[in-house]
């Protein structure tokens, strides 16, 4: 249950990320340089946003369950 909220959050923290990762590509249409555009990205709070929810998936996701310890001994 806790790897369902884990990645619940993950997931809410990596959409909202990347739709403001997606947005911010109007700058390069704007004439920014991609050089710029990634330096930019490196100072926004919503890049890291995407970064912490795309690891709290991935971690999630790999962690393993206690499932075995459950079950006991035949």
């Amino acid at each position: 249950m806790i790897r369902l909220f884990f990645v619940m959050v993950g997931f809410t923290l990596a959409v909202v990320g990347g739709v403001s990762i997606l947005a911010y590509l109007n700058l390069l249409i704007a004439g920014y340089q991609f050089s710029a555009y990634l330096l930019f990205l490196i100072e926004r709070i919503e890049f890291y946003l995407f970064l912490i929810g795309v690891a709290m998936i991935i971690i999630s996701m790999t962690f393993p369950t206690n499932r075995n310890r459950d079950r006991k001994k035949s």
